[in-house]
């Protein structure tokens, strides 16, 4: 019997010290455990901190980027408003420029072959636009109206007798037609400076009111100066009234038709290039 119990005994403490070596391991794979996954965490941690730098860092990539493409859209306004200085020394901006060439598709081919400059091309849209604006076919078929284009300046010639009466300086009713026509063509375009230049035949005349041929070659173009302001709303800064007297005539001042010829109101429009491009685009 007490063989049995030392047997017994045996046993248990046996069994106990199996249950130990087990529980020393399971404990010896817990403290594994615990440091994989705190080196798991701090590996994340770094990973995070690591995407936070790269993610601020593309952040301020990318908003450098924004900044360069609006630098870059804003060098490319600013060269198109720039002047540039062909080789023929015309000047003109990019923006100009291109608005030039959208006209141009609309001048005549050939005429368009002999612009050999850019001077040329600019003449020729210019030419074209004022031309459309300043068509006088919708005006009596008897008015006496020559409208000319020298280079990127438009001479409308208005006979004396549209205008005036003989030896007066006061615009009669009868030429608001074609003055209406004028100021609208001036007042869509503010770029335009207008001359009103008059013109007499070589008679001499002397009034109270007018002393000469240059008074009265002054005096009827402050008229038209002034009905232009005054009835079609013109800006008085874009006007300009001067006189030549007898000193420019067309032709000789030897019949009566060649002095009617000679007394007439020559009104010049004069753009300025780069705006005329920027504000009166071909329909």
């Amino acid at each position: 019997m007490k063989k049995i119990s030392i047997l017994l005994v045996a046993a248990v403490i046996l069994s106990s010290c199996v249950s130990k070596k087990k529980y020393l391991e399971l404990e010896q794979q817990h403290g594994e455990t615990v440091s994989e996954l705190t080196k798991t965490r701090v590996e994340k941690e770094d990973l995070e901190t690591k995407f936070a730098v790269i993610e601020a860092r593309v952040n301020q990539y990318n908003s450098k980027i924004q900044s360069l493409n609006e630098d870059v859209e804003g060098l490319t306004i600013e060269n198109k408003a720039k002047f540039q200085v062909s080789e023929d020394g015309t000047v003109a901006s990019g923006a100009s420029k291109e608005k030039m060439r959208e006209t141009l598709k609309n001048v005549d081919a050939v005429k368009l072959a002999g612009a050999k400059t850019l001077k040329d091309s600019m003449n020729l849209a210019v030419q074209y636009n004022l031309s459309k604006a300043m068509d006088t076919s919708d005006l009596d078929e008897d008015a006496d109206i020559a409208v000319d284009i020298n280079e990127t300046v438009v001479m409308i010639s208005i006979a004396d007798d549209m205008l005036f009466n003989t030896a007066s300086y006061r615009v009669g009713n009868k030429a608001d037609k074609i003055l209406k026509k004028l100021a609208d063509v001036i007042n869509s375009e503010p770029s335009l400076d207008v001359m009103v230049e008059g013109h007499t035949d070589s008679r001499s005349i002397n009034t109270d009111k007018i002393a000469d041929n240059w008074d009265l070659s002054v005096l009827r173009a402050t008229s038209v100066v002034r009905k232009l302001q005054n009835q079609f709303k013109v800006a008085p800064e874009q006007l300009i009234a001067s006189g030549r007297s007898s000193y420019q005539p067309l032709v000789e001042n030897n019949s009566s038709t060649n002095r009617a010829k000679n007394r007439r109101t020559r009104i010049i429009l004069m753009p300025n290039i780069d705006k005329f491009f920027a504000m009166m685009e071909a329909e």
